[in-house]
């Protein structure tokens, strides 16, 4: 075992154990390419001959994790597809011959281990994990429009069952040590000062290795598979279209002609995994993916590290700010004129910190960093200090008045506003480089994007720090222009406004959402009026209106004024339960057009406002425009945002659709061409 490699050091211990560290050259994290694999198929063919060790460890040399999975960029070098079907059988085969060797083999895992990672440690013979909460393990192969390869979607179910291996498989779902071990796919989930002792325990003492229950077996014969195979796709077809993502149905198909026994299971993931790679919706998700990484990277080079956020306004928005920053290890202090608000933004923390940090005493240090601070004494301390109050001009500007006063000099000042631009805020600051939008979306907890807003007057290390705090608490930050709505409301609010036209045009909302949904987005814009608040639409409506001159449905007027404002009262375009479900109408929605139809007109109407955007410079580029709209509105991802959407259709067949719809609608008002936007 003296070979030097270049991703992996081996070292023997004094038991006579041999040490497999993953160090992945000239990387910050652990992925598996075609140099690594061929590294480790060499290491796995020399432990075959090895009569001199007990066992072997495979454990990572990095702080940052295990192995986040397969090399993403080899994604897009595949020529066809018997070349990607022959990469994933050459890793199915190093993969088996591991699993076979006489000698046991563990895999010690802390941080993520995720996709051909986990593919990896399931061929091994033993598992330990990390109890931690940043232990996170999973085959999320399905959100970038594959499924796993390497031998995954036949080793998992054959270990604990076909309903819990197909739920992580079909899902992407990632979860902590503890619950893979109550799963049993990790023999041992200890704590880290014991992960050591508990990987050299499996190696000397050989324990029987974990097989599925008689029950879980079960799941996976042919009759059980039918009827199995039956119930989760009808229940996947209500919420995704194989058409768009055929993945998990794939990988569903796979599992249930063939089962998860011999060579002909892995044959067929190979298979189906290598077509996946050139279709459509792989492309785009990928796509996406470098999208995200390009926003993660945006913060690389910024050094800004700041420990203390305080927020004003404990309102739904503002006290979920604190809580994320609480919950991701700053310092927050929360200050609001009424004490009930900051009480019910603390409950709602307290509910977030339990959801996502699982350990009480990780729940109670979180709990410990959110501080309810009526007073403000927390201003002068802060490093940054986020506004969060109702969406008006003059509260606002009294607010950042007041702050410049008692601030440090050296605070950043921050606002939330989804729509004012900054430089109308700014002017009543002496120093009015300093205020910089940072506009989180509601959830705070779910949506990944967060604007950066730089105004005219905005100094550019000010942007460029806030910038690096958005990428600090794990969310992807994206420089706008300050103009009206800035990106996301600028072009969702056509949207929704043009929804509601049809509305009272006699289209139905039930088939109004429903075409949207078809389209792709995850919710329709009649349900997400709803659920934003019809007031909060009205209001951004009728503030872009003086920009843009929009005209505002009537009917979006009246609900507003009678008080049915959505979701939270219980009526609005829709009615609520008291739980806030949607209640069905009682009669049954008809429509005899196309659903087409009107997905085409909302997303024309989209597309010129993202063309619009372009334009005026509110974003640097397309690619930004459409991880904006991806990860700021849920923007159908499997066709890559609105801009790529537009040049895979043809961006100047879909202007022309645009152009005769609006002359249609008597509306011939001075449209640009949208290819001249992007050459």
């Amino acid at each position: 075992m003296t070979q030097a490699y270049k991703n992996w050091r081996l070292e023997t211990d004094a038991d006579q154990i041999l040490w497999i560290y993953i160090d992945k050259q000239k990387t910050s994290v652990n992925v598996i390419d075609s140099d690594v694999m061929v590294e480790f198929a060499h290491i796995v063919d020399t432990l075959a001959q090895d009569t001199t060790h007990k066992g072997a460890v495979i454990v990572s040399a990095k702080k940052s994790g295990f192995i986040a999975g397969a090399d993403i960029t080899q994604f897009t070098k595949f020529k066809d597809i018997e070349e990607s079907t022959q990469a994933l059988i050459k890793g199915q085969e190093v993969f088996n011959r591991l699993e076979s060797l006489k000698l046991p083999v563990v895999a010690m895992i802390e941080g993520f281990c995720l996709g051909g990672g986990l593919e990896l440690a399931l061929a091994c013979h033993y598992r330990v994990a990390e109890e931690s909460s940043k232990t996170r393990l999973g085959l999320p192969e399905v959100k970038l429009g594959i499924h796993p390869g390497w031998g995954g979607t036949v080793r998992l179910p054959r270990l604990i069952g076909a309903l819990a291996g197909l739920n992580l498989i079909l899902n992407g779902h990632t979860v902590g040590g503890k619950a893979a071990y109550k799963l049993g796919f990790v023999d041992a989930a200890p704590p880290r000062r014991q992960l050591i002792q508990a990987a050299k325990y499996y190696v000397l003492q050989k324990p029987p290795r974990h097989q599925a229950s008689k029950i879980q077996a079960l799941t996976n014969n042919k009759i059980a598979r039918q009827m199995i195979g039956q119930f989760i796709r009808k229940k996947m077809s209500k919420k995704i279209s194989p058409l768009h993502y055929p993945a998990p149905f794939q990988a569903l198909d796979n599992w249930e002609q063939v089962g998860v026994e011999g060579e002909k299971a892995y044959q067929r993931e190979a298979k189906s995994c290598g077509r996946l790679f050139f279709s459509e919706t792989c492309q785009n998700l990928v796509r996406v993916f470098f999208l995200q990484e390009r926003m993660k990277g945006l913060a690389k080079e910024i050094k800004f590290s700041p420990k203390h956020i305080h927020v004003i306004g404990a309102g739904t928005m503002g006290g979920d700010i604190a809580a994320w920053c609480g919950l991701r290890g700053l310092t927050v202090t929360l200050q609001d004129l009424d004490a009930r608000f900051v009480a019910v933004a603390i409950k709602r923390a307290y509910a977030l910190f339990k959801e996502k940090l699982k350990e009480p005493y990780l729940i109670q240090k979180a709990m410990d960093s959110l501080i309810p601070d009526i007073q403000g004494n927390g201003i002068s301390k802060a490093d940054i200090i986020i506004e969060a109050v109702v969406e008006d001009l003059a509260i606002k500007q009294s607010i950042f008045k007041m702050l410049e006063s008692k601030a440090k000099p050296t605070a950043i000042l921050a606002t939330n506003t989804s729509s004012i631009p900054l430089d109308d805020m700014n002017t009543v600051l002496s120093h009015p480089e300093r205020l910089v939008g940072i506009h989180f979306f509601n959830p705070v907890a779910k949506m990944q994007l967060v604007e950066v807003v730089k105004g005219n007057r905005t100094a550019a290390d000010i942007v460029d720090k806030a910038i690096s705090f958005v990428a600090k608490i794990d969310r992807l930050p994206l420089p706008v222009k300050s103009s009206p709505g800035f990106l996301v409301n600028r072009i969702l609010m056509p949207y929704l406004l043009e929804s509601v036209e049809l509305l009272n045009e006699g289209v139905p909302a039930t088939m109004i959402d429903k075409a949207m949904t078809n389209f792709g987005m995850p919710m329709g814009p009649i349900t997400l009026s709803d659920t934003v608040g019809l007031d909060v639409c009205l209001s951004v409506a009728n503030y872009l209106g003086k920009y843009f001159h929009t005209s505002i449905p009537s009917r979006l007027t009246e609900l507003v004024t009678t008080k049915k404002l959505g979701k939270k009262t219980g009526e609005g375009f829709y009615k609520y339960d008291k739980r806030g479900k949607q209640i069905k109408p009682e009669q049954i929605a008809t429509y005899d057009k196309p659903l087409d139809d009107i997905s085409n007109r909302l997303v024309l109407r989209m597309l010129n406002e993202a063309f619009v955007c372009l334009r005026e410079g509110v974003v640097a580029d397309g690619d930004l425009l459409d991880a904006g709209m991806i990860f700021g509105t849920g923007f159908a991802p499997f066709r890559g945002g609105p801009i790529h959407y537009a040049k895979s259709q043809g961006i100047q067949e879909l202007f022309e659709q645009f152009v005769k719809q609006q002359e249609a609608h008597g509306e011939k008002a001075n449209i640009l061409s949208w290819e001249e936007t992007v050459v």
